[in-house]
Order: structure tokens, then sequence, then C-alpha cells
């Protein structure tokens, strides 16, 4: 490049570090790489995965980033998410589990960047306010301030990554009544631990991972009992004696729920379980993805580049099966776009590959395996368009079909079946107590030696 390029990365969680691992690998290529300036309004790097005890609002006064809670467990198979160029193994020096819990993920994404001089990029404490596009220079004015000075900074890119993330604006739904309700009351996003729970009855509405994840914690943690409150259909498990499933919630009177198929239940403490939505505030509506979470939201060209303006990027926008190794090669395919490793379509080229990608998406059925399906094929087409460490996506495909049945046949013993690496061919260990069991989450306990001797539930080579 004649001239640097500037990038502006948004956030450093799983997609800003993929994002910034990927521009590393061209520079050690001996690529000159643009100028990067990474910001992040958490003190460390991290995203969902850098826990943090407050809720609402954090020191700074700005909305708490971070969903993670206390005792959460990986609530999918590791081998399903591990980087293609940096694995488990290599981390930690031995087999471990499949489903590591919070603490033991967060040291294993942020050891793959420790030996990388990648984080002299980032802008800690440091928040996005206002992203504009000048139509006339064709450069993104960013606007930041260094939280704990107040300093404000304006500056120019030519390139903008939103990696924000978009599981940290909670959707809540308004339930007639619920002023009357004397008990807790959260979101998923403020939760933070099940511990107080113990002896209470429990409802969490939803049916999606956060009811299912956050129901069984409090379920392990002693809760009297457990209801989930489904509105179009119930997550249909073996849930033990004490836990339930009632279809939707439509009133309260005081600590009394009323659900729609007649049945009425007091209830202790309420948690929604009711989803995020897509919310940017530092972009100008022109530039933000909205409406549902999907596979494929609109008007992004391979799920990653806004077509309103081909030199804003997103990585991480879309549901997902896949994690980690997507963002790894959402990030590696906006790379090379930057560089100009690969061409930018045409408007009407890019028009023509969304159409097909969402009329397929449209076309899928909506079970996890035919979905899962779907990913994988997103994922191997960006791959094969990069240089990022080919794996078999097929095996990750079928690992996480593999686990959506071990789900339904024992949801509460599944994060004790061991799975294969798709990197290395390691089989897991098993963790040395039961996940109904282990009530010590920290990464100390978790690869202490405990009981080597137990075997594991399952194998899934």
């Amino acid at each position: 490049m004649s001239e640097k390029k500037r990038v502006a990365i948004i956030g450093s969680g799983p997609s800003g570090m993929a994002q910034l691992r990927a521009f590393e690998s061209a520079e050690r290529q001996g690529v000159d790489i643009p100028e990067l300036v990474c910001f992040e309004k958490q003190s460390d790097w991290g995203g969902q995965w850098n826990y943090s005890w407050r809720t609402g609002l954090d020191e700074y006064g700005e909305p708490v980033h971070s969903s993670m809670y206390r005792n959460l467990w990986s609530n999918g198979p590791k081998e399903g998410l591990e980087f293609a160029d940096y694995s488990f193994d290599e981390h930690f020096g031995r087999p471990i589990s499949s489903y590591p819990p919070r603490e033991v993920l967060w040291d294993y994404i942020a050891g793959r960047l420790k030996h990388s001089d990648v984080r002299k990029y980032v802008r800690f404490t440091t928040v996005v306010r206002l992203v504009t596009f000048d139509e006339s220079t064709q450069l993104f004015t960013v606007t930041s301030e260094h939280l704990p000075s107040g300093e404000t900074t304006t500056e120019t890119f030519d390139h903008v990554v939103v990696a924000s993330g978009h599981f940290s604006f909670p959707f809540t739904p308004e339930v007639p009544g619920i002023e009357t309700f004397t008990g807790f009351i959260t979101h998923a996003h403020d939760f933070r631990g099940a511990e107080s729970l113990a002896d209470k009855d429990v409802l969490v509405v939803g049916s999606s991972y956060s009811a299912e994840d956050i129901g069984s914690q409090a379920y392990k943690m002693g809760a009297r009992s457990v209801t989930a409150s489904y509105r179009t259909a119930p997550m249909g498990y073996a849930w033990p004696d004490g836990f339930e499933e009632r279809h939707s919630v439509e009133r309260f009177e005081g600590n009394t729920a009323f659900f729609r198929d007649g049945t009425s239940k007091h209830i202790d403490a309420l948690i929604f379980c009711t989803g995020y939505v897509h919310k940017y505030p530092f972009l100008p509506k022109d530039l933000a993805v909205s409406g549902p979470n999907t596979l494929y939201p609109e008007h992004l060209y391979r799920g990653v580049v806004w077509d309103g303006n081909p030199a804003l990027f997103y990585v991480g926008a879309q549901d997902q099966w896949f994690t980690f190794n997507m963002f790894d090669t959402q990030a590696w395919y906006v790379r090379d776009l930057i560089l100009g490793r690969s061409q930018m379509p045409d408007a009407e080229e890019r028009a023509a590959s969304m159409a097909q990608w969402q009329s397929r998406y449209a076309a899928t059925p909506t079970n996890s395996a035919d979905q899962i399906r779907y990913q994988a094929d997103y994922v191997r087409d960006l791959m094969d368009a990069t240089d990022y460490p080919e794996f078999d996506i097929d095996e990750v495909s079928d690992t996480f079909i593999r686990w959506s049945k071990d789900k339904r046949e024992n949801i509460l013993g599944y994060r004790d079946i061991c799975y294969r690496s798709v990197m290395t061919g390691t089989i897991a260990a098993p963790h040395h107590t039961p996940w109904l069991e282990e009530l010590d989450d920290s990464l100390e306990r978790y690869l202490s030696p405990g009981n080597p001797s137990r075997e594991p539930a399952g194998t899934q080579a």
C-alpha cells in the first residue's frame, strides 16, 4: 500500500480479537498491514467472556456489556469452537473436558493472543460515541471517549469493523400485572449467579439457550422448583422432578403467575430469558444492522460487508452455531478485502449473492441439523476464499448435531460427554466431577487433578 490505511475495530471480544489475529497473521507473512486502532470500553479484552460482577451501569456510568454469569459453563462442545491455528491441547498442554467453565474458555481465548503483540493496538476503557461517513472524502469519522479521563478524540479511518457483538442489549417484554410482583426480577443479561435461588420457586421466561441454562443452574443450585414459560414451543427436554414447562405466562397477580394453559403458580424469582436486540448506539441508522437475530442478517454481503457502504464491516453479527472459528474466517475475509487480496464485487453481484443465501436460508428447515449445515457451508465459503487454516467443517457439523442429540437424551448430564478434537484428534478428558455435582467453577479447581479415575459419561469419537 502506497499510503497506509487506517482501520478502526470496535470491540475486542472474540470477534475483535479475531480481526486483530487476522492482520497479525498477514504481517507475519511480510505484508504491510494498515494502522489499526481497536476501541474497547472494558478494561480487558474478551467481550462477553470478560466477566463482571456489575450489572446495569459500570463504574463510568456506561451500560455493562457482558452478560456472563459466575457459574456458566460452555453449553456447546469446545471441539466445535476450537481455533484452527491454536488448539486447546497447545494452550493447556494436555486434554481437558469438552465443556469448560467460563474462566477456562476466557483463558484459552486470551492465551492465543499472548503469543503476539496485538494488544498494543487496543485502547482500553475507551468507548466509541459516534461513527459517521463523509461521502466527499470517503472516510469515516470516529469519535471516542477515554472513560477514566473523559478525554474525547475525533479521528478519521478508511474502514470500520464493527465487532461489538449483539448480545448486550436485552429485550424484555411487558407482562400485565408485573408491577404487582414483589419477588426478584431480572433479565438474563443482568443474571450473575444462581446461588441465591436456593429454596425459591423460579420462573424463567423463554425457551432458548438462556432459559435452558439458567433454569438448569437454578435447579443445580437448589431451587425448590423451576418453571420455564414458552411462547411458541417448549424446549421439550426430559426435565427432572421439580422442573417443568408451561405455556406463556399471561399475567401476574402479586407473586402468582397465570399461564395460557389455565394454570397458575407461586413465584419467588422471575428471570427474563427473552433474548437481545441488534443495537449499535454509535452508528447512524443507515449503517446499522437491525432486525431479528438470524443466521444471515439482511444487508450484509457474505455476512460481513455492509452493502450500503462496502468500507464498513461486521464480524460476529449473526446467530451462531459456529462461534470462534467462524469469527476467524470472517475476520480473515474482511482483512483480505481491506488489503486488496480479495476484490470487492460490484453492487449487482453482491445483491445476487445475498439473495441466494437468503433464499436458501428461508428454505432451510428449522431443525438443528439443517441449520447447522447451512452455517457450516457459510463458514466453508469464507474459508475457501482466504488462507485461514483448513479444518474439517463437516466433522464440526457432525459434532454439533451429536451434541443436540446428547442434550435431548440427558439435558443435565450432556456436559459429561467427551468429544474428539477436529484439529488434533485428541479425545477430551472427562472432568473429575460430574457437572451437576461441581459447584466450584474456577480455573484452579477445573485444572486440579481431582479424581482422574472417573469414567466419562460417554465418548463421541
